[in-house]
């Protein structure tokens, strides 16, 4: 079973690559990165972290900064592949 950890991000680029590999370095673990339209390129780099560790991050992007429990709700509506490819 996978565990998979919800990561709602607002300009957090200079903490979301060392964060990735942190939790990435756990078998089993994926990640859910969900971000709220951070202006400082934080969606940009979770993509490039997506294709580097294909089938374990996802990335949902938000239109606008929404707050972080609408972060995790959405997060948890599934919106994002459920078994690796």
């Amino acid at each position: 079973m996978d565990v998979v950890v919800l990561v709602p991000t607002y300009n957090e680029r200079e903490n979301l690559a060392v964060l990735v590999r942190r939790v990435l370095a756990y078998p089993g673990y994926r990640l859910l990165v969900i971000d709220d339209a951070s202006p400082d390129g934080t969606g940009e780099l979770a993509e490039a972290l997506k294709r580097d560790w294909p089938g374990r991050v996802d990335v949902l992007h938000r239109t606008r900064k929404d707050g972080l429990g609408r972060a995790y709700v959405a997060g948890m509506g599934g919106r994002w592949p459920r078994h690796p490819t």
